[in-house]
């Protein structure tokens, strides 16, 4: 699936700004064809945003199922006689799209793009009317999962509702990434695949190009200063660059991949790509980029602002990255759902390695209040329903650069007997899908109980010695993570990223000796771990919990949310970012043990 943007062929209209919104109370919009008129008693809602915090209303906030969007957009006339789209970044988490009263496309998942021809159903020269349905409940057949309780009793009104969920982070909801309509040729470009390897210094390029017209095809590689250095005519293939510069974390370099098709002589269709040349491998005890050791240095992030929440917002992603190369950092994960194609672009041009997950966390209850993998709950519909989010995540993020391992869940409840034919289901397609780049699952479990780790190409592990157990004994650290991670790696023989630790820690809370809450304590326990980290030569990277402060659902353990981030939610340091800056600068991205 490519990014949609302008090319000499294509036009795009993004329909970002205000739309009208309204809250259906009742989940009846659909029942009474809301999207047959005009919608009534509206409020004005920006998109792309969360529509959780806009409002002084805490109804819109914790509103449990659809709510509806609406505009109108004018369809030029130069489109006559092209293929139109409509295509939604993302909704949380199911969605239809109606244009003139006609039903679209609909889609489960909340963050991955989705898109529908309405060619047929649009008026040139006349307003047309968007309007988009969206619905946050989660259930056991969509990712993330979750249930709707009614509860019946004495003491609650009539007709009461939970929504239960069982991930720590705010289930942030509505429209959060552009809305776009967009034009192309009759016959055009599809879908671009390309995948790299690298043969001493050249750089190897595999290509197919998904075209259906029957136009000649011309492809052309160009370098940064725009200079042809490779081409092409056919729709597969292999290009050989002779002296290629290599994409690398720190270092990245990025090709143009120009693809047009030509009718008669005349230009049909073109579509530019920026792609790196690079290698992954796992061997031993090491990730190899380009057959060099690296060392994940960075965090587990969200896609979380103040006011928008999950919305995109080009000037948050930019000062996120300031601040992770500000302090050293050379990659993240995308805890717990794919983020936006902007944020990868970015990526893809700052030079930061990125582990992307699928949005399967709160597979897990902990505490053992319920079984997980059963029938009722995570059972078929979810295992069809995450198969296809891994198709749709890889058939949208394949050709970046930046993406070096795929993450299929977060957490899970991997210990029970049933987990091990879902996710041996699940890593063994997305390796069919992408046979480039190795995949994990990040564990909670322990060792000696997880049945998921065997069929994972780099072990993922979440720990907090000295916070969610032996609360407030820093003692207990190093000698706990130093015999559990040597169990990791006895029983799986397999490179370990320790990829959540940290604690909690409100600005401007201060002690000595350290108490939980404070700076001190956060940094202090942060200290401990990397310590145990040093002499471990399996170990191939830290991912810190969490970059920045993030909201959750209100809980009696969350101060406002939850405080384990480096930053502050608007993107200040706390005491421990010095530390890991003067810590992460004087280690390089690439080492050899």
């Amino acid at each position: 699936m490519l990014y949609v943007t302008d090319t000499e062929t294509r036009d795009v209209k993004e329909l970002s700004g205000v739309w009208r919104f309204k809250v259906d109370k009742n989940n009846e919009g659909l029942e009474k064809e809301w999207f047959k008129a005009p919608l009534k008693g509206t409020v004005l809602m920006p998109v792309p945003s969360s529509y959780n915090d806009i409002t002084q209303d805490p109804r819109i906030r914790d509103h449990i199922g659809m709510v509806w969007y609406e505009r109108e957009f004018f369809i030029p006339k130069s489109w006559l006689g092209k293929r139109i789209f409509v295509r939604v970044g993302s909704a949380s988490h199911t969605a239809m799209v109606f244009i003139n009263g006609n039903k679209i496309v609909e889609h489960k998942g909340g963050f991955l793009p989705f898109e529908g021809e309405i060619t047929d159903f649009v008026s040139f020269g006349k307003e047309n009317r968007i309007t988009i349905m969206v619905d946050n409940t989660l259930t056991w057949d969509i990712l993330p999962p979750g249930e709707v309780r009614l509860i019946e009793d004495q003491i609650h009104p009539k007709g009461y509702r939970v929504q239960e969920y069982f991930f720590d982070f705010f289930n942030y909801s509505g429209i959060h990434r552009p809305v776009k309509i967009y034009a192309v040729p009759q016959d055009y470009i599809k879908d671009i695949t390309v995948r790299t390897k690298i043969q001493g210094k050249q750089g190897i390029i595999e290509y197919e190009i998904d075209y259906s017209g029957k136009g000649d095809i011309d492809i052309s590689v160009m370098d940064e200063d725009n200079n042809k250095i490779g081409e092409a005519k056919s729709v597969k293939g292999t290009i050989v660059i002779d002296n290629a510069r290599f994409w690398e974390p720190g270092n990245p370099y990025l090709y143009s991949f120009q693809v047009r098709t030509f009718v008669d002589g005349e230009l049909e269709d073109s579509y530019t790509l920026p792609i790196g040349i690079r290698e992954i491998k796992v061997e031993g005890k090491r990730f190899l980029i380009n057959g060099k050791p690296f060392y994940f240095k960075g965090f587990g992030k969200h896609e979380d602002s103040n006011i928008r929440g999950k919305g995109l917002d080009q000037v948050i992603n930019i000062k996120d990255f300031n601040l992770l190369k500000w302090i050293g950092a050379n990659s993240f994960r995308t805890s717990h759902y794919p983020y936006s194609e902007e944020i990868l672009y970015l990526a893809d041009m700052y030079g930061i390695v990125v582990i992307e997950e699928a949005p399967a966390v709160g597979m897990n209850a902990f505490m053992g209040r319920m079984k997980i993998f059963t029938e009722e709950r995570v059972g078929k519909k979810t295992l069809d329903h995450h198969l296809k989010v891994m198709e749709e995540l890889i058939a949208r993020d394949k050709n970046h650069p930046c993406i070096v391992m795929w993450s299929v869940a977060n957490e899970p409840a991997s210990f029970e007997e049933e987990s091990e034919e879902y996710f041996r289901k699940v890593i063994e397609k997305t390796k069919e899908l992408d046979p480039t780049r190795p995949v994990t699952l990040v564990e909670s479990s322990r060792y000696e109980e997880t049945k998921a780790s065997k069929y994972v190409d780099v072990v993922c592990v979440n720990r907090y010695y000295s916070w969610y157990t032996d609360s407030g004994n820093l003692d207990v650290i190093e000698i706990q993570l130093e015999k559990e991670l040597k169990g990791w790696y006895e029983k799986f023989k397999k490179p370990i990223i320790l990829s959540e630790f940290g604690a909690d820690s409100i600005v401007g809370f201060h002690s000595d000796p350290p108490l939980m809450f404070t700076e001190e304590y956060q940094k202090e326990m942060i200290e401990r771990f990397v310590k145990v980290l040093d002499k471990l030569d399996f170990i191939i990277g830290e991912h810190i919990w969490n970059f920045a402060d993030f909201a959750t659902k209100q809980q009696v353990f969350r101060v406002l949310g939850n405080r384990k981030g480096v930053f502050t939610r608007e993107r200040q340091p706390k005491f421990v970012a010095h530390f890991l800056k003067e810590r992460w600068h004087n280690i390089k991205d690439f080492w050899d043990k």
